[in-house]
Order: structure tokens, then sequence, then C-alpha cells
């Protein structure tokens, strides 16, 4: 115990003293928020993985399709680095560094609002992430959380406030860029932690052999509901359109979430993003390749998970129950792990919602003339707001048992994904895209989420999760754009051409 609580607090100062050390880049409002749009490759890239890779994904995501899908569950982690890291990078990076510059937007909804010349859509893109953004953070302290109960047998309510404490602090002092240092640390941490917990679960096994053989001796029916030996092992697995769907909201709906698409603002050229796609895409073969890796073995401690008063599994606690078998110092390093990647997560989250809601809310609505000075004092009180928000649902979301990680930020992804990955995409591309299309987005997107919520029983079977929901969310806005903008009104010529002349002549080389 002494050891685990050693590291801790070793870890704390580290991510402290970082946070110090860079408070004076974090000056200004674009120093705080994008780091003065002058981060390194190496830094955006693990600045853009680590976020991307969080308790969720270690706890929630692996326990959970681990379960359902065995050894299948693995393809989640390679559609992750090919098409949530590799390809977001090299097709949307440059084109989104070029444009946010030129149009002298810092976050996603400024965007929107330069780009179509449209308050509406600024504020409310900026609604839309401060009120989902939220789903999303609390699953954070619900993963963290069983690491730590099944560590140090302490109440969940103390392990997120001191989650929350160690964030507001590092964060309020050093923004952006002193996140992206720490996302380096906290990077290798978790390197070494999933390939050490990955050798840990097959040796507890007997070897990778022996583990995949007791894997496949496992009975199991396939989604159609018929019996198929050794399908848990199988190459797409029990229920290969499930998969599929999970990767269209967690890998390719990453290219809409702005937690993720800020990190192509702050890259200070864009001759280093094919570096940064390359080191992101390998930072998440390794982290989410080997989450659900180790995830897929979880059949394997059956006797030991924990089951509702139904009998059904609780998803969330079949990554700590393989977990709690280990000797104590290698707890001590799983609780490092899962304790770096919720906090680099949590930090990205609390970042954009709280310059979000002061940058385009607050700013020239709910205040008219608001200094720089101003603006800055109020991003990182929101920040603050917005942990302690999150924290309270956190808890009310833990004690009432209202939902597993994973559905939970279905939600979040799928209103977020479905409401801004098509309009960023085609806006980045096509000048016929009308701001009535990627109102009509917003709007069906969060409705369908909504619905999905309060309506569940009412959807059809296969949209009656919140993952597969958000997938259809992500697809149907593929759709709804370009229709919607061919039968509108066309946008006014000269302001897009304005907004596309960044990409020409020496301008669209920076």
């Amino acid at each position: 115990m002494f050891i685990k609580i050693l590291i801790l607090l070793v870890f704390a100062v580290i991510t402290i003293s970082v946070g110090m050390y860079f408070r004076k880049r974090a000056a200004s409002v674009t120093g705080f928020v994008l780091g003065g749009r002058d981060v390194g490759p190496w830094l955006s890239a693990f600045a853009y993985g680590i976020t991307y890779q969080s308790a969720v994904v270690f706890v929630g995501y692996a326990g959970q399709f681990g379960w359902k899908f065995g050894t299948a569950a693995v393809w989640i982690g390679l559609a992750t680095a090919l098409i949530g890291s590799y390809m977001p990078w090299m097709i949307l990076g440059r084109r989104t560094r070029i444009m946010t510059h030129h149009l002298k937007s810092a976050t996603m909804p400024e965007f929107f609002g330069s780009r179509f010349n449209s308050t509406p859509l600024k504020v409310g893109a900026a609604i839309i992430i401060f009120i989902f953004l939220m789903p999303y953070t609390a699953s954070l302290y619900n993963g963290l959380s069983r690491i730590f109960a099944m560590a140090f047998h302490v109440d969940f309510v103390y392990c997120i406030l001191g989650m929350a404490v160690l964030t507001a602090i590092y964060v309020v002092a050093g923004g952006y860029f002193a996140t992206a240092v720490n996302d380096v640390i906290q990077g290798f941490i978790m390197i070494f932690g999933i390939v050490a917990v990955c050798a840990a679960v097959v040796s507890d096994n007997g070897g990778l052999m022996n583990s995949l053989a007791k894997l496949a001796a496992i009975e199991e029916v396939n989604a159609y509901g018929t019996p198929a030996p050794g399908v848990l092992t199988s190459f797409f697995g029990p229920d290969p359109v499930s998969i599929l769907a999970i990767v269209i909201l967690t890998a390719f709906g990453t290219w809409g979430l702005p937690q993720m698409v800020t990190k192509f603002y702050a890259i200070k050229s864009t001759k280093d993003i094919p570096i940064s796609a390359t080191v992101s895409s390998i930072l998440a073969l390794v982290l989410a390749g080997g989450c659900y890796f180790h995830g897929s073995f979880g059949r394997l401690y059956g006797d030991v998970i924990e089951r509702n008063a139904s009998g059904a599994v609780i998803y969330d606690s079949i990554v700590p129950k393989m977990l709690e078998r280990l000797p104590d110092s290698f707890i001590g390093l799983v609780v490092l792990l899962v304790l770096a990647a919720s906090i680099s997560t949590l930090s990205a989250l609390v970042m954009i919602s709280s310059s979000t809601l002061t940058l385009d809310f607050i700013k020239g609505h709910v205040v008219k003339n608001m200094d720089e000075k101003k603006q800055l004092l109020t991003i990182r009180i929101l920040l603050v707001g917005f942990i302690i928000a999150s924290t309270i649902i956190a808890i009310v979301q833990y004690k009432q048992g209202i939902m597993f990680i994973a559905q939970f930020i279905g939600i979040s992804w799928g209103v977020m994904a479905g409401s801004f990955l098509a309009p960023f995409l085609y806006s980045l591309f096509w000048k016929r895209v009308t701001k009535y299309a990627v109102g009509c987005c917003f709007i069906f997107s969060t409705t369908i989420m909504l619905l999905n919520i309060f309506s569940r029983s009412s959807f059809p079977e296969i949209l009656q999760s919140p993952i597969n929901t958000g997938a259809f969310a992500v697809l149907s806005g593929l759709v709804i754009v370009p229709v919607v903008s061919l039968i509108t009104k066309a946008p006014d010529k000269a302001q897009v051409d304005n907004c596309f002349s960044c990409f020409e002549g020496t301008q669209g080389q920076s």
C-alpha cells in the first residue's frame, strides 16, 4: 500500500509541476486554449492519442466488448489506429490547420460561425458541446473509481475528488501546452502499463495458446441465436454487425469530436502532420489494441465477475475483477495507467467545454465587451465549474447504476459526432455546403439521441443500443448535409471564396 500511495504522490507532483512550469504560455487566450498554435508534431500526436484513449476504453469498452465479441474486439483497436488516428490527421489535418488559422477560430463552434457567417450555428454548437461532454467526463470518473476501489478499497467519492482537484490545478495553471507535455509523460506510462497488463492476463491463464483454447471452449451463440462453438476466437466474432457499428462511432466518429479536432488547430505547421499521423496511429495501435486484447479474455474470469439481481453481467466490473488477482506492486502500475489515461482525457474535455462556452456563447452575447483578460479568467472559472458539474453527474450515475460506461459514452459521442462530423468534413472541402444543412444535421443527431434515451423501446431493435443509434446518426449526417445543401439557397459566393482563399498560393503551405 505504501508503494502504491508513493507512486500516486510522485505522479501528482510531476503533473502539477508541469502545469506550473508552463503557466507563462497560458497568459493569453490563444496560448491557453491552443498553446499559441505552436505545438510540435510529437506533442500534438501524443495529445491526440492520449485524449483518445482513457479509462473509458481500458475499463468500460475493453470489458464490455471483450466479453461480447471475444478476440474479434481487437478489430476495434485496429480501426482506432487506422480510421480514428491516421486517416483524420492525413485527410482533415492540413485543411483544418490552414482554414481555422485563416478564419481566426479557436474552437469548433467558432469555425462554424465564421465559415457560414452564422451566429445561431456557433451558439448551437457551443450548447451541444457543453451539455454532451458532461456524460463523457462522468464516465471517466466511473472507470477510474472501479480501479481505485479494487486497489485501495476507498469510497468512489474520494477517488473522483482527488482526480478533479489534480486536473483543475495543472490545467488552470498551464493550459493547453501543459496538458500536451503531460500527455507525453502519461502516454509512456500507459504504453508500459498496457503491455504489462496484456502479458499478465495471458500469463495468468497459462500463456497465449492456452488462453485462446480456454476461450474457444466456452459455449456461445452468434448474433442469430445459433450455437457457434469457438465463436469467441473466430475472425469476426459472434456479432460482426455490432462491431461495425462500434467502429463507425468510436473510430470514424472521432473525425467530428471537438476535443480531437482541436489538435489540428494547434499544430505548429502542416509539414509536421505526417509525423503526428504516424506517431498517434502507432500509439493507438498499442493502447487501444492492447485494451481490447486483454479485455477479450474477460470470459475466463466469469466466476468472479459481478452480476446484478437478475444475473446479468455488470460489464464495468470485468476488467477490475480480471486484475485484482495480480500482485500489489503490479496493481499500483495499473492504477497509475488508468489515472494517467483519465486525467489526460479529462483535461482535454474541460478545456474544450470551458473555452467553447466562453468564446462562443458568453463573449459577445451574454457579455458584449469582453477583453482578453476577462475571457481568460472566465475560461478558468468555467473550467473548474465544468469539473464540479461532471463530478456530480458521475456520483449520481454511479450510485444509481443508471447505465454502463459504454452506453453512457455512446450518447455523448453519438450527439457530437453525428452533429459535427459531416458538417465539418464537407465544410473543409466543398463550397456548396449551406448553413441550413449544418443546422439540420445538428437538430437531427441531437433529437435522435435524446429520443433514444427517453423512448428507446419504440426504436427498431437494432437501434435500441445508444452505440448503434450514434453510428446511425454519423452515417445519416453524411447524407443530410449534401442533400439539404443542394435543395437550399447557395451560400454567398464572396464569403465562401474568402474562406477557401487560404488554400491558394504560399498561404496554403503553412
